[in-house]
């Protein structure tokens, strides 16, 4: 990552369903479009979960049209943090990336209720991470 380039981060979870799509979403909102983000699976979902959907929705944030990905190398290689979200997924291996894995639990079959504490947590860690990447000048 240079001065004049943006950071970017990739977020990564099996079905890219639910856990990498609230984080992209919050990462995406609260950045301002100063951090590129992306987000990928490696066996995505036909859709995103409606309960994650939900819980965003309630945080004033529209998900509703996002569609998972499939996580390609590519997409690994063009970005600067890799942040895995506790579901055992791996990504390729590249040399002077910062690779995170957060545990968190699984939203998947849960309801809105179980959802909004995981949405809360990945609040939390994407405050955090906006803070090392974008340190105030």
């Amino acid at each position: 990552m240079t001065a004049t380039q943006k950071p970017s981060v990739l977020f990564v979870c099996i079905h890219n369903a639910g856990r990498s799509q609230m984080a992209a979403a919050y990462l995406s909102h609260l950045s301002e479009g100063r951090i590129e983000v992306r987000s990928a699976g490696s066996a995505p979902a036909d859709s995103v979960n409606p309960a994650a959907v939900q819980a965003m929705a309630e945080e004033g944030i529209d998900m509703s049209s996002e569609t998972p990905k499939i996580l390609t190398t590519e997409a690994v290689k063009e970005s600067d943090v890799v942040i895995t979200m506790g579901c055992g997924d791996t990504c390729p291996i590249f040399p002077g990336k910062r690779y995170e894995d957060w545990k968190l639990d699984d939203p998947a079959g849960q309801g809105v209720d179980a959802v909004r504490p995981i949405r809360d947590e990945i609040h939390n860690r994407i405050e955090t991470l906006i803070s090392e990447l974008l340190p105030a000048n």
